[in-house]
């Protein structure tokens, strides 16, 4: 039975594996609003089929304000950080970077730019393909473009993650959007992946070639022409985007919303584009120019990295539904896999 003492307190639980009382595990985290009154039957984490309890007990670790956006609600936090706010350069947290699956205008060979244009069934079937690749990696937060390719991108791909969690997206556009949005089941937000979108993220915009077929302007303008306008640096094609004026909003928004993320212990996916992806891993990899515009990506094929005391290292991409072999996973990523197995079980 849960004491009376949490009816009203604003703070979070923690539960913990106490089998050797001398070292308990941190397992998951969460806030007072999934603590109702009445007895522990009325706590989500204790529903079969979510986790198994024995050996665990609840036990408070700090007193917070009353959460409000899905955005703060707690996710499951594997074993990959336990104890880092004591030693925060232990945090290790996981990036996920995915070009989003084959567009209509990707397969009709126009330039597409910013124009909002969904998949094909092609791509459709990269991103669930995808989502299979990295349904062992651990997730907290999900960014995307604002464009439907990858947004469709990213849902499909997480509708594959074995931790069953449904991706929701964010409205909060305006006070209203954010209110009619809300949330009021408990247990829903807690079995939810928080979709946030950000035009920053889009493609680079291919200003007047949007909407044109790349062979046709080639052979208009010469492929010497057509080649710089793509994959010069800080040549904008006419009254679009340089990749350096994309390279200005897709990583201040990184370095602004997401770096912050991940050096708190969150573990994030990014769903965007060819060009705004490309200069996020400029930051990343610390790419020149030179090595930046040679930089090739494919559509729904997702990308591991890992931060850890304020770096990020590589660790490989999938090339079919498992990982052995090909990601390079760390231990603390072994075990998030192995509590996924238990959890299964």
């Amino acid at each position: 039975m849960i004491s009376p003492g949490f009816h009203d307190f604003n703070g979070s639980l923690q539960l913990c594996n106490h089998a050797n009382d001398s070292n308990p595990h941190n397992i998951y985290a969460f806030s007072p609003p999934f603590v109702r009154r009445g007895n522990d039957n009325d706590i989500p984490f204790f529903r079969r089929g979510f986790c198994r309890v024995r050996n665990y007990k609840l036990s408070v670790v700090c007193a917070t304000t009353p959460q409000a956006s899905i955005k703060d609600h707690f996710a499951p936090i594997s074993r990959l950080n336990i104890d880092d706010s004591k030693n925060p350069s232990s945090i290790e947290t996981a990036l996920i970077l995915i070009r989003h699956g084959e567009s209509m205008w990707n397969e009709k060979n126009l330039f597409t730019g910013s124009v909002d244009v969904p998949l094909t069934r092609r791509g459709v079937d990269e991103a669930i393909e995808a989502g299979k690749r990295i349904c062992n990696i651990p997730l907290d937060f999900v960014y995307t473009s604002a464009l439907i390719r990858s947004q469709m991108t990213a849902v499909l791909a997480l509708t594959q993650h074995r931790c069953k969690k449904v991706p929701i997206i964010m409205h909060d556009c305006s006070k209203q959007a954010e209110a009619w949005s809300q949330i009021y089941s408990d247990e829903a937000k807690m079995q939810s992946f928080p979709v946030i979108r950000a035009w920053q993220l889009n493609e680079r915009m291919y200003g007047e070639l949007q909407g044109l077929n790349k062979q046709e302007i080639s052979e208009r303008y010469g492929e010497e022409q057509v080649h710089e306008w793509r994959r010069s640096y800080d040549i904008p094609p006419p009254e679009g985007e340089s990749l350096e004026m994309c390279s200005q909003r897709a990583v201040g928004y990184f370095k602004e919303h997401i770096e912050p993320r991940l050096q708190s212990g969150k573990h994030v996916m990014v769903a965007a584009h060819a060009n705004s992806l490309r200069c996020i891993i400029m930051y990343l990899e610390k790419l020149t120019t030179c090595e930046v515009i040679n930089l090739e990506l494919s559509t729904g094929v997702p990308l591991l990295y890992i931060y850890k005391e304020g770096s990020f290292m590589k660790r490989g991409s999938p090339v079919g539904p498992s990982e052995a072999g090909v990601y390079a996973l760390t231990k603390s990523l072994a075990l998030y896999r192995q509590e996924l197995d238990e959890m299964s079980c």
